[in-house]
């Protein structure tokens, strides 16, 4: 079910109704709403794969109820490694089978003996198996760190594990935070929801008008790529970098404004990562679910910082190459991930990956100072190179495109030229930079704006939503 649906407008209403208005009192049964809710939600795609999300739920629950029973230290790791190996079992079977078999046989047939009839799989890639397999394994993970007490009501749990706001594309969250607000009587809110409703239409928005326009011409552009000239290619990739931005951080705010709506509060997974000065602050800004999962889980227990300077560089290309394998069963994925590590390397030598953490840019200011302009804009540059590669379908593809941009085509007018695009990209931009201090873009107030300017604002982005929302489409992180 597509948050940018007619099914999912039917959907969320009766949901919100039965949540508050039937068992608002019960809160066993807004649990098992949500539940029954979540795995409907889920199961609009395929049903079949409601098993393998029960399993991995089942499998976690069962194994925090045993952590929570014993302390001697070898039964604990062991069990620790049952989650582990069932969650990631998971995740390999369906999304990384087919890769490692495939690519096994090229070795073999680039040394001189070529395997016949290598066995791979038909199987479809279950939606969110990457995102839900994550926030579940947390959870076993922080329990055997004993950072958290592990529950013994499976409904909270489970229902944790599928809620649906955030099921299949995050934010990825971690049940220090979220399961406890499934085991405490949760109140309405009316500025709460009315604020979600807000984060909600700016989603759409980015989602609808930005993304999805933005698509026509990024397929267009990709798969006919030996046509184009370099700055046609080159504005094909800029719209790809607005396009899967506002992709996702379009279904972020969806999620967290849904949730707002049943007094569930989700973590901030994007904050303006495009107006960022440096690498470092942007993987601090992008999808910072995942980027903080990582730290937290795979880059501090391998020493993360500590030790040698080449250590740290042994780390950092650890982490960027095993996120961008995260995304896909592709060498270009791999690709993109190793090079935002070559990005991220000259801060982590120079130790100045950390120099802009306490501020956003420009704060306090309309705008920002030159070298705060040339700052974002190299960084912007450098993402939109490194993007080619996610959006490509092979590497080969990818240089192919890199080289026809840096040719003297590159400074020759572009084949295409949506003017009513760029506006939307452009209106998206100074909004966000205006609001670059808010939660999102929407949050106004009588101070920004006085109650007739707002309610101006929000008809208009409902009638552009309307009349300028593109042909839909999957939302691009399913497929991770």
């Amino acid at each position: 079910m597509l948050f940018n649906s007619i099914d999912f407008a039917i959907f969320l209403p009766i949901v919100f109704l039965l949540h508050w208005f039937v068992l608002s009192k019960d809160l066993r049964g807004q649990n098992l709403l949500l539940l029954g809710a979540s795995y409907t939600f889920y199961g609009w795609w395929d049903w079949r794969f409601l098993f393998l999300l029960a399993t991995s739920s089942l499998v976690d629950f069962i194994i925090g109820i045993y952590l929570g029973k014993t302390n001697q230290p070898f039964k604990r790791k062991l069990l620790l490694l049952a989650s582990i190996c069932v969650n990631l079992g998971f995740l390999a079977g369906f999304k990384y089978f087919n890769f490692f078999v495939e690519n096994f046989a090229a070795a073999f047939t680039l040394l001189g003996h070529p395997i016949e009839n290598s066995i791979t799989l038909n199987i479809i890639l279950p939606v969110g198996i990457s995102f839900y397999t994550f926030q579940t394994l947390s959870y076993s993970i922080d329990v055997y760190r004993r950072k958290l007490e592990p529950t013994k009501n499976l409904i909270a749990f489970m229902a944790f594990v599928s809620f649906f706001p955030q099921l299949v594309a995050g934010p990825i969250e971690r049940a220090t935070h979220l399961l406890p607000q499934f085991s405490q009587q949760r109140r309405f809110e009316y500025h709460a929801a009315v604020d979600g409703m807000r984060q909600i239409l700016w989603g759409l928005f980015k989602k609808v008008v930005i993304a999805d326009n933005c698509a026509i011409y990024v397929n267009d552009i990709f798969a006919h790529h030996t046509t184009y000239t370099g700055s046609t290619l080159l504005l094909g990739s800029i719209f790809f970098a607005f396009q899967i931005y506002a992709d996702f951080s379009g279904y972020s705010d969806i999620a967290i404004g849904t949730s707002k709506l049943f007094g569930i509060n989700l973590k901030r997974n994007f904050a303006n990562p495009y107006f960022s000065r440096d690498m470092a602050e942007f993987w601090r800004r992008w999808h910072i679910s995942l980027s903080t999962w990582f730290r937290d889980y795979v880059y501090i227990p391998l020493g993360g910082s500590r030790g040698s300077p080449w250590t740290s560089v042994r780390h950092i290309f650890i982490i960027f190459i095993v996120s961008g394998f995260w995304h896909g069963a592709n060498w270009t994925f791999i690709v993109w991930g190793a090079l935002n590590a070559i990005y991220f390397l000259p801060l982590l030598l120079l130790k100045r990956n950390r120099i802009h953490t306490g501020h956003i840019v420009a704060q306090g200011n309309w705008f920002p100072s030159v070298s705060e302009t040339v700052q974002m804009s190299t960084t912007f540059l450098l993402t939109v190179l490194a993007w080619v590669f996610f959006r490509a379908e092979s590497v080969t593809q990818a240089l192919s495109i890199l080289r026809r941009i840096f040719s003297p085509s590159l400074f020759t007018q572009p084949n295409v030229l949506p003017i009513r695009l760029l506006v939307f990209i452009g209106t998206l931009v100074t909004i966000e930079w205006v609001q670059r201090e808010k939660q999102h873009a929407l949050q106004l107030d009588s101070v920004v704006l006085p109650r007739g300017a707002r309610w101006l604002v929000y008809y208009t982005l409902i009638l552009v939503v309307y009349v300028y929302g593109g042909s839909q489409q999957s939302f691009i992180y399913f497929q991770f």
